[in-house]
């Protein structure tokens, strides 16, 4: 049991380290495009910046799921890759069909690859919105500045 535990815990700060790396990458990319994102015309630099943040975090989750899959392949739990990669993405995005499950010993990380999951969409989603709204709000900003030096 406390192999279980510190494995997935193991897995679970991987998988946190990973999202945070992308997460100031990600940060990085949109500080150097500050002053083309705050330009005119707006409507269309948000789509992009949606557009480019759903998919940053679509690679995140995927990393994440592979994090997972590694492992579990690495501890012969699963015999072929495909496997494991399929049940750790069943377990990571909480839908848990049911139909691959892990052997006794190990069905802890099962429980512990959701908990992971769900935590990750929460934190990936709270980042696509802060993304969102701080672009958003620099956007009016910079559309304030002029009224308010009277041009």
């Amino acid at each position: 049991m406390f192999l279980q535990i510190a494995i997935g815990t193991g897995l679970m700060l991987a998988t946190i380290l990973v999202s945070g790396v992308a997460f100031w990458a990600l940060e990085a990319l949109l500080n150097r495009s500050h002053f083309w994102l705050v330009r005119e015309p707006h409507r269309p630099k948000l789509a992009l910046v949606l557009s480019v943040t759903v998919v940053w975090v679509l690679g995140m989750v995927t990393a994440g799921v592979w994090i997972w899959a590694v492992a579990l392949r690495l501890l012969g739990i699963f015999v072929t890759m495909e496997a494991s990669v399929y049940f750790s993405l069943v377990a990571f995005t909480t839908l848990g069909f049911g139909d691959i499950l892990l052997p006794h010993q190990w069905r802890l990380l099962g429980g512990m690859a959701a908990a992971n999951g769900l935590l990750s969409m929460g934190l990936l989603t709270a980042m696509l919105v802060e993304i969102l709204r701080h672009v958003r709000i620099s956007q009016m900003a910079m559309k304030a500045a002029p009224k308010a030096r009277g041009e």
